[in-house]
């Protein structure tokens, strides 16, 4: 059917004609109705976006000296970003003459490491750019339960019940 046919068909129906594929010999067309198409088609995308999550990079920065109650509410936030499924970035910054100490701060970052590696993986190891030195952890991934290889038994149902005699009335008990 020519182009002009199908354009004529479309608009009797009220339709569209909209081409599909249009470098195809033919070109591939439709008669629909494209405002209600492109309508669907954005709620769709919508749809997906809702449904996506992006992975954020959160950090945490903390210096050579931090004392211990400061590293253990550094490293809840840190499990619960990672809970999150995000990706942790944690940074010691050193300071004038803190520099020429960087294994202090080395340490810290593989305890720090050590306390979260129930939930996370260390992606990359410390390494010290200009007066920051850092590691970047990632949540472990969740894999589901693994399946026993022995095949399932099928279920055995339950013998069938014995209807119940319908309790007695006054009118079927005679009394004599």
């Amino acid at each position: 059917m020519s182009s002009e046919e199908a354009l004529k068909h479309a608009e009797e129906q009220g339709y569209d004609l909209v081409k599909i594929a249009p470098n195809a010999v033919p070109p591939v067309c439709r008669i629909m109705d494209y405002g209600k198409f492109r309508f669907e088609q954005t709620k769709k995308e919508k749809e997906a976006k809702k449904n996506q999550h992006v992975i954020e990079i959160k950090e945490i920065r903390m210096s050579p000296h931090i004392d211990d109650n400061d590293f253990n509410t550094k490293v809840s936030a840190a499990r619960k970003f990672l809970a999150q499924g995000n990706r942790v970035k944690v940074a010691v910054r050193f300071r004038g003459r803190e520099m020429a100490h960087t294994e202090i701060g080395k340490e810290i970052l593989e305890d720090f490491a050590k306390q979260c590696e129930d939930v996370a993986t260390m992606d990359k190891g410390a390494k010290l750019e200009g007066r920051m030195m850092s590691i970047f952890l990632s949540a472990k991934p969740t894999a589901p339960a693994k399946k026993s290889g022995k095949p399932k038994q099928p279920r055995q149902e339950a013998p069938a019940e014995k209807p119940e005699a319908a309790p007695e009335t006054s009118e079927d008990v005679k009394e004599d």
